[in-house]
């Protein structure tokens, strides 16, 4: 069974509220905080190897480390609570039914900072959460925890949520700093990089939900303790957010050594697939990872098996793995059209583009049109080949990462599911009456769990 340390509190009556929180240990972690010193804290993050867990996965100690400190000047921190990624839903259940969690990490990482003044920025469709945020900060305000020299250390923190108008967008951190200051949404040109001139070109540091709620069990059992679970890099546990063709959606708390066929299958987490299914494919991080076929999901390209970790699911590369991403896991079974869940994923993409970029603004429209073309029976072959190549011509030609989430999922699909866009240009009477299934592969894809 999986050691929680973020969940394991999450199925107490009450726990939202500080003082059934409390009751748990609540706020014990940041009592020890505030009797170290801002380098002390600094020291157990980078220790305990925690990284980002919004997607990118950078180590948060040293993107701590980065910020600048020039005299006289306010810093800030700003958690990333705009969870807009298709499939991700794990910061939300923290908000929802943990928000002192968040409250105690946001304060041991201010005062790690030297932010006085701290702020949420949530995804405007979560509109009942900033409501539970507001009424935990008012908590632990009235407790001491938050305010005018808490609990007698003469430092001070205040908390502001702010609600975002609903753009994907938002959840890349300088389009979430220039909407936090009131501007339209669109992402700044790096450098200068955010710890240097961030919110108001005050050095500022932005980490999404789960990764400031990790500090609280970090220095409650210590980063050496911390690091101590997972494996190599990928130390401590990881929430991931489980949709799709599963017995058991739902947000779970992995220690990263476990195998992705053991994560699908097994009754502690996803169940396995309903009606007795096969595995065809997984996004396992969020919809704009790429996505990969059973076959390479549960086995490397050095026939290991894949686990549930940084590395492993990255193993071979683009080519052949994937990204842990933000922790949306989305299975697909055999029924599953990847064309059409494609598409889809183009469409959203199309419509989240600020549209700052030319590739990004022009080329997700392409994609997506391109796309429909063929799912509806109307593609050519050449089509393929031309949807190839703009999502070629979009990664890592825009300011921010949204061009390439765009064409991940367009890249992986076509290098493992060719002969599924194939079959919709050559079969354009089956295409809308009959998904292109495991059945059609005329060498089907080996899969070790579909018993």
């Amino acid at each position: 069974m999986s050691k929680k340390l973020l969940l394991k509190d999450a199925h107490i009556e009450g726990i939202r509220y500080l003082e059934t929180y409390r009751k748990q240990g609540g706020y014990t972690a940041a009592e020890k905080a505030l009797k170290m010193t801002p380098d002390e804290i600094l020291e157990e993050v980078k220790t305990s190897g925690l990284r980002g867990r919004g997607g990118a996965g950078f180590p948060t100690g040293m993107k701590w480390s980065f910020l600048a400190k020039p005299e006289g000047v306010p810093r800030h921190l700003v958690v990333n609570a705009d969870e807009s990624e298709p499939g991700t839903f794990k910061d939300r259940y923290l908000m929802e039914f943990l928000p002192h969690l968040l409250i105690e990490g946001m304060l041991i990482s201010s005062y790690c900072l030297g932010s006085n003044v701290s702020y949420i920025y949530i995804r405007g469709e979560y509109s009942w959460i900033p409501d539970i945020l507001e009424e935990a900060i008012d908590e632990a305000k009235a407790a001491g925890f938050l305010g005018k020299n808490i609990l007698g250390t003469g430092f001070d923190c205040e908390i502001y949520v702010q609600r975002g108008g609903g753009a994907y967008i938002c959840g890349e951190e300088t389009a979430l700093l220039e909407s936090l200051e009131g501007k339209r949404g669109n992402p700044r040109l790096k450098p200068p990089f955010p710890a240097v001139k961030g919110l108001w070109e005050r050095p500022t540091v932005v980490n999404n939900v789960e990764s400031i709620a990790a500090i609280v069990p970090i220095i409650d059992i210590t980063g050496a303790e911390y690091a101590k679970i997972g494996v190599g890099r990928s130390t401590g546990t990881k929430l991931i957010s489980a949709c799709g063709n599963i017995n058991k959606p739902g947000v779970y708390e992995i220690d990263m050594t476990i195998t992705v066929e053991e994560f699908i299958y097994s009754d502690e987490y996803c169940g396995g697939i309903p009606n007795g299914k096969k595995l065809k494919a997984c996004i396992p991080g969020g919809s704009s990872v790429p996505i990969v076929p059973a076959n390479l999901l549960l086995k490397t390209v050095n026939g290991e098996p894949r686990y549930m970790n940084y590395e492993s699911l990255a193993d071979g590369g683009f080519a052949t793995g994937t990204m842990m991403g933000s922790g949306g896991f989305i299975v697909l079974d055999e029924d599953q059209c990847i064309v059409e869940h494609t598409m889809t994923l183009a469409r959203f993409y199309h419509h989240e583009s600020c549209g700052q970029c030319t590739p990004c603004r022009e080329g997700t429209g392409w994609m997506h049109k391109i796309l429909k073309k063929i799912e509806k029976g109307e593609g050519k072959m050449e089509d393929i080949d031309l949807l190839w190549d703009i999502q070629r011509k979009i990664e890592g030609n825009t300011i921010c990462p949204l061009g390439d989430a765009a064409a991940w999922p367009v890249a992986a699909a076509i290098r493992h599911f060719r002969d599924e866009f194939e079959w919709h240009v050559k079969n354009p009477e089956l295409c809308l009456t009959q998904n292109y299934g495991l059945a059609n592969y005329a060498d089907p894809i080996p899969v070790a769990a579909n018993n």
